[in-house]
Parts: structure tokens; C-alpha cells; sequence
């Protein structure tokens, strides 16, 4: 059955959080020796500098379900596209190194507000057929904005603008947001959250416009998962039923940093230079490396509902730990730098096809629609207070042992492999109502 466009609407819209989402967080890897010399920062300093978005990220993660739940995910991802916009000019015109802190710390509540209700929505309002392609173009966006910022940042570097060079790569984003917040004004809200509401009519006609086959069905499954006549609406997320899914999410969202991912793209020009390469050969290796990633996710997002979200775990749990495992071997040895590229590559590549392409799929998936908003938090914070600790730390660690930080990754690739072979079920193809009774939650 082919999908409806309200549904191809929707979801290219919600996703375009993604594309922010992707090139806020990785747009300072172009910016981090200009900052260092301009405000004469130390390695903790520089820590600080990319940790304070992630901050923000980790509050914004936390609390998005407050505003998803009472404002519904549209109205809040609107918010979230003000935020991008404020933080993207505040740090073009930032007059001192706080200032830019502060800034950087707006653009992350704006990424972890996006890392929730961006997914949660695509999947609240997708057949259960196409969920996971569908939700996978959030992830899609994720790189495709990587690549962008990776892009931006070499052509801006090659126009000449002197000391001004890292305002421009850090506020051009704010052009993406204004076009993001418009385009949201013509998507409507989530069916599931409507129903949550008890606007039961308004979520009726949602699932017949964006083609759902047996509406009345769904609705009446959706209304009976909620539970909301017997006043469960808003059941809390610890309690025993809820055990397997707060799990699912805490350790989905923690291996999916303990891969390096995020500390490899945010100081990927810092590890090329400190492996030989000059400015504009790293500039260029950082846009082969978002190529590869866009690439590998494209790839992801075409066999996920066939291949499942388990096996593309395992598969980059393997792939994973070998590139990594390379790249200590060089860092360690200080031989055979002209292969670490390649192993980045090979590195990105498994990754973009798995934990990249699944997490926030698998994070849609396996809470009811009445937990959802407060177990997609759970995961993203989980994601980004990883994220925050290794960013913040990588500079300190890698100074001390260029390989110590790449054999840790190697190593949690390792234990993800296991963990995932013996805990994580498969959801691909499972509706959101029948996927709690797969969990034993009742």
C-alpha cells in the first residue's frame, strides 16, 4: 500500500528538526581552533565550549515531554525551532566567551526537545508498515544536516572571512530555522495525542487523512492502550510493569555514545590534524566522512522494516568494534596514519547502519502511547548525558593517550553486541497498541 501524502508530509516536515538537530551539533568541529585562539581557551575549556550545548541538550531531552504532552508535539516543535533561531544568531554576535556558552546552551535545549518529539511524533503518526523508514528519516535528516555542516563549514572556510569565519559557520543555521518553524504550521497534530486529550473526533479525522486503512480499528486501539477512562493518562514511567522498556531506552540511548560517535564528529578536524593533516585536508576528509554517513543511512532506512532493528544492532556492534579497535592500533603505535581515514569511514559506515538508523526508532516503539513522551525523554537523556560526559572529557583523555578513549569505544561496541543478543526484542512490524503486549505490560 503506498503511503499517503498527508503521511509523506508530515513526517518531511517533523524530520526537518532532524536536519538542525545534525547541523547544531556538529557545526562547532569547524569552529574549535578558531575559538581556542580567539578566547584563549585551555583543553577544558574547549571541553566546556562543546559541552555547553550538550548540557542543554540533556535538560531539553528531560523536560520535553512536559511541553509534548501539554501543548501536543507540533506546537512544542515549534518552540524548539525558536530556540535554534535565537541560538543561532546569539552565538554569531556573541561579545565574549560566556556569552557563546550561554548561546550554545539555548541551541542545545532546542536539540533535545527536537531528539524527542521529533521521532514520537513521525511515529504516532505512521502505519505500523512503514514506521520504521518513516521515523528513520528523522535519523536521515540527523546526517544529512552533518554533511551540511561538514559542507558549510569548507565552503565558508574558503571565502576569506578572516576572524569572522566561525561567527558565519555558526549562524547561518538560523536559516533552516525559520523555514523549519513555518513549515509546521501545515502538519497537524498527533493522532495519539489528540486521543489522549480525549479530542477523540479531531484524532478521527487525523487517521483518515493521512489514509490509515481501518481508522475506526486503530482509533478504538489506540483509546483502549491509553486507557484514559480509568484515569491512566498519566501513569508513572518507574514502575515494575514499565521495568524492560526503561531499560531498552537507558541502554540503547547510553551505547549509542559509548561508540565515540558524537566525540569522533565533534573534534573530527582536531583528531586528523593530530594525526598529520593540515586545515583544508581535514575540512575535506570531514565532508567524505558525512558523505559515508548519509550514504550508510540511506541504505539503513531502505531495509529496516525488512531486516529488522535487532540484527541491524548486532551487525554494527561488529562492524563497529573492529574499525575502532583499528584506530587505537594507531593512535598507540603512531604508524600507519594513512589508513585512519578509511578506518572513520569504515567506522561511520556501521554506525549510520545501525545504532544511528535504529535508536530512535527503537525509542518510539517500545513505551505505551500514555508513557511515550516521558520514556522518549528517558532514552534521549540517557543519549545526550553520555554524549555530554565523553565530549567534555575527550580533549583531557585523548591529550593523556590518543588511543585510551577509541579502545574504551571498542570495548562497549563489544558488551553493546552481547547485551543486544540476549535482552532487546524485535519490534519491526509491530503496532505501537500490540507492541506493549509483546513487552508483558498490561
Amino acid at each position: 500500500m503506498k503511503l499517503n501524502s498527508h503521511v509523506i508530509k508530515s513526517t518531511v516536515v517533523a524530520a526537518l528538526g532532524g536536519l538542525l538537530f545534525g547541523f547544531d551539533t556538529v557545526v562547532i568541529s569547524g569552529t574549535t581552533s578558531a575559538l581556542t585562539t580567539t578566547f584563549k581557551l585551555s583543553e577544558w575549556g574547549l571541553g566546556l565550549t562543546v559541552g555547553s550545548a550538550l548540557l542543554g541538550t540533556i535538560l531539553g531531552a528531560m523536560f520535553a515531554s512536559i511541553p509534548g504532552d501539554k501543548l501536543g508535539r507540533k506546537l512544542s516543535l515549534m518552540f524548539m525551532a525558536g530556540l535554534y533561531f535565537i541560538s543561532a544568531l546569539g552565538c554569531a554576535f556573541g561579545w565574549d566567551w560566556n556569552s557563546l556558552l550561554v548561546f550554545r546552551f539555548i541551541g542545545g535545549l532546542g536539540i533535545g526537545g527536537s531528539s524527542v518529539l521529533g521521532p514520537m511524533y513521525i511515529a504516532e503518526i505512521a502505519p505500523a508498515r512503514s514506521r520504521g523508514k518513516l521515523v528513520g528519516l528523522f535519523q536521515f535528516n540527523i546526517v544529512f544536516g552533518i554533511l551540511v555542516a561538514y559542507l558549510s563549514n569548507y565552503l565558508i572556510g574558503q571565502a576569506g572571512l578572516g576572524d569572522a569565519e566561525w561567527r558565519w559557520k555558526l549562524g547561518i543555521a538560523a536559516v533552516p530555522a525559520v523555514f523549519f518553524f513555518l513549515m509546521l504550521f501545515g502538519i497537524p497534530q498527533s493522532p495519539r495525542w489528540l486521543a489522549k486529550q480525549g479530542r477523540v473526533d479531531e484524532a478521527r479525522k487525523v487517521l483518515e487523512d493521512v489514509g490509515e486503512g481501518n481508522h475506526e480499528a486503530e482509533l478504538a486501539a489506540i483509546v483502549e492502550s491509553i486507557d484514559a477512562e480509568h484515569g491512566l493518562g498519566n501513569e508513572p514511567l518507574f514502575i515494575r510493569k514499565y521495568r524492560l522498556p526503561v531499560f531498552l531506552a537507558i541502554s540503547i540511548g547510553m551505547f549509542n555514545q559509548l561508540s565515540g560517535i558524537n566525540a569522533i564528529l565533534y573534534y573530527l578536524n582536531d583528531i586528523f590534524a593530530r594525526a598529520g593533516f593540515n586545515k583544508v585536508s581535514s575540512d575535506l576528509q570531514a565532508v567524505a566522512i558525512g558523505a559515508t554517513n548519509l550514504i550508510a543511512t540511506i541504505i539503513a532506512m531502505s531495509v529496516i522494516d525488512k531486516f529488522g532493528r535487532k540484527k541491524m544492532l548486532l551487525v554494527g556492534s561488529v562492524g563497529t568494534a573492529v574499525c575502532l579497535g583499528g584506530v587505537t592500533a594507531i593512535f598507540a603505535s603512531n604508524r600507519h596514519e594513512e589508513f585512519l581515514v578509511w578506518l572513520l569511514v569504515g567506522f561511520i559506515a556501521f554506525f549510520a547502519f545501525s545504532q544511528g538508523a535504529v535508536i530512535w526508532v527503537y525509542l518510539s516503539e517500545v513505551f505505551p502511547t500514555r508513557v511515550r513522551a516521558k520514556g522518549q525523554s528517558l532514552g534521549s537523556f540517557s543519549h545526550w548525558f553520555m554524549n555530554a560526559v565523553i565530549s567534555m572529557t575527550f580533549p583531557l583523555i585523548a591529550k593523556a593517550s590518543g588511543a585510551a578513549p577509541f579502545g574504551l569505544f571498542t570495548v562497549m561496541m563489544v558488551a553493546q553486541f552481547f547485551v543486544v543478543l540476549f535482552i532487546f526484542p524485535e519490534t519491526k512490524g509491530v503496532t505501537l497498541e500490540a507492541m506493549q503486549k509483546k513487552l508483558g505490560i498490561h
